[in-house]
């Protein structure tokens, strides 16, 4: 591979524009080997200049590093002012502007240009202090009456990444078309050194607001609870434990190697709870000090995952799904007992989140998560609504939405509080729900053999197939939907494709699901599978077929996707 002068003068022209010296030097001496002849440097150069990144639903995620395909400070001021235009002509012009930032490489200084050109823009900015939680920054939109939210977090990725996230001033992660609409105006934005700024910004804290609307959310009187947590080394940490002792728990441990923000995750390979040995030192301190309850956040802490000791008294991690279904089991049986049932109805909410049903109180997670949480919304009188994968639809899955969740371990426990998955609430009310159930001599795991024996056993799994090539991955995909397994784990399916409403192939049969679909974060082709076996009989029988027919589904889809998948796909 050689350098071209097409790429060679971009690279030049974002030199020449970039406001921030260490990333500008950084590209030259890139630049400087590539033109020396090294064809990696070449490659390293062609990958940068090949943004900008995208603006998508979850705003901008990608490597921290120089050039338009990356996070730095040139893209934050180019991407602010086109939010600040979106803003203005949505009628915004003027209007409150609250920004918050998580602990990564560039957060600090991408949050401070954020807020330098929405302030040179007449907005009126104010800014979390520190590293603070995304939930406290979707809280904080709509507690200050502000017209958008930016927080500056890749949440669970990779050490080198950041990214950006948009909320509208509802309190909700942006849907299209505002999406579109804020790329076009970052497109038509000048180069990063001509757009103005300012400083001027505003403090607010907002963390004693949280508090108060979160820690009254346990409905149990019961608080003898021992809980371990980890922040994974985020920015969880301290509003964890300071809303679980603000509600009375206060018999809590956190890992603490962990505890304190760290942007290279020295202690974990990957930092998300769900990746295979991040959660192992949560475990051992659970165990060590005898807890009830572990609880992990991710970095940014909107996620949340349970740990519980199994019967044999060997620590586990729930998957989102068991996590789900419990804490949306809790919340309907609050209503209930509050006299808030209604009809039971089931919705399936399409792209513009609309939902048009009875006034009964509405549970919500999305098409790729079990199923199960709609056989209990019915079993309360309430409705449910499946949306399209991600928060931003869950959060308008409809009126009167009292509940949402997606296996990716979000949790929405408050819609009231947190219009967006908050995994510090949903933290305090799985220690209300453990703590009630530890009172009265039952377990987590009592409450999914109720649930499995009320509505059958549902049991989950997920495959995924790492592609680095979106092309390649856009070409997988095209080959499955052209020819669609017509068998799986012996079950004959019928396959359905989402689109254009979303990058989706649905495969079902009798008692048997199956859903793929690109990862919007990650270089992966995604499956999500569900084997579901009626109620009745015996349980321990129900879950060893699930179980036997979900080891058959995979080991099929396993070849389905070897047999179509590039080459270069491991």
């Amino acid at each position: 591979m050689s350098l071209t002068p097409a790429l060679r003068d971009a690279a030049y022209r974002w030199i020449a524009d970039d406001p921030d010296q260490s990333t500008a030097k950084e590209l030259q001496a890139v630049l400087a080997r590539a033109m020396a002849g090294d064809t990696a440097a070449v490659a390293d150069l062609a990958d940068r200049m090949a943004g900008p990144l995208a603006f998508g639903t979850a705003g901008l995620r990608g490597p921290v590093r120089a050039g338009p395909n990356g996070m730095n400070a040139a893209v934050v001021v180019r991407t602010t002012a086109g939010v600040a235009q979106w803003l203005a002509d949505s009628g915004h012009a003027g209007a409150a502007v609250v920004i918050g930032r998580d602990a990564r490489h560039g957060s600090d200084r991408f949050a401070a240009a954020a807020g330098e050109v929405l302030s040179a823009a007449g907005f009126a900015v104010s800014v979390l202090p520190g590293g603070v939680p995304t939930p406290l920054l979707a809280f904080a939109v709509r507690h200050l009456g502000a017209a958008a939210g930016i927080q500056i977090t890749a949440s669970h990725n990779p050490p080198a990444d950041n990214g950006y996230k948009l909320y509208d001033h509802t309190g909700m992660q942006i849907v299209p078309p505002a999406d579109r609409r804020i790329e076009a105006a970052i497109e038509g934005a000048p180069p990063a050194r001509q757009v103005p700024r300012t400083g001027g910004a505003a403090t607010a804290d907002v963390l004693d607001a949280y508090l108060a609307a979160t820690t009254s959310l346990p409905r149990g009187g019961a608080r003898d609870v021992r809980i371990a947590a980890t922040a994974l080394h985020g920015v969880g940490a301290d509003v964890l434990e300071a809303t679980l002792r603000g509600a009375g728990f206060t018999d809590v441990h956190l890992v603490d190697t962990q505890r304190t923000p760290d942007p290279d995750f020295p202690t974990v390979t990957f930092p998300n709870p769900e990746e295979p040995g991040a959660t192992d030192r949560l475990l051992a301190l659970a165990s060590e000090v005898g807890a009830d309850v572990a609880i992990a956040l991710d970095p940014d802490a909107d996620r949340c995952a349970l740990g519980v000791p199994g019967r044999d008294g060997a620590w586990r991690m729930l998957r989102g799904d068991d996590t789900g279904v419990v804490l949306g089991e809790h919340v309907l049986s609050g209503l209930d007992r509050a006299g808030q049932g209604g009809s039971a109805g089931e919705l399936i909410v399409e792209e513009d989140g609309t939902v048009t049903e009875s006034d009964a109180p509405l549970v919500a997670t999305t098409i790729v998560s079990s199923s199960l949480l709609g056989e209990i919304a019915r079993a309360h009188g309430a409705r449910y609504a499946e949306t399209l994968t991600g928060f931003k639809w869950l959060a308008r899955a409809g009126e009167g939405l009292v509940f949402a969740y997606e296996e990716a371990l979000g949790l929405c426990v408050a819609p009231d509080v947190v219009r967006d998955k908050d995994g510090i609430s949903a933290a305090l009310v799985a220690c209300d729900v453990v703590a009630t159930l530890k009172a009265g001599g039952r377990t987590v795991l009592d409450v999914l053999d109720d649930l499995a024996g009320r509505h059958g056993v549902h049991t989950t799994d997920q495959v995924s197939l790492r592609i680095a090539d979106l092309t390649a991955r856009a070409e997988l995909m095209a080959r499955l939907r052209a020819e669609p397994p017509t068998e799986l784990g012996g079950v004959a399916v019928t396959a359905e494709d989402l689109l254009p409403d979303a990058d989706v192939l649905r495969l079902r049969g009798q008692g048997v699901r199956v859903l793929l679909r690109p990862s919007g974060t990650e270089p992966k082709l995604k499956a999500y599978l569900e084997v579901t076996e009626p109620p009745g009989g015996e349980l321990t029988a129900a879950r060893a077929r699930a179980a036997e027919r979900l080891t058959a589904l995979r080991g099929d889809l396993d070849r389905v996707l070897a047999e179509s998948a590039p080459a270069e796909a491991p």
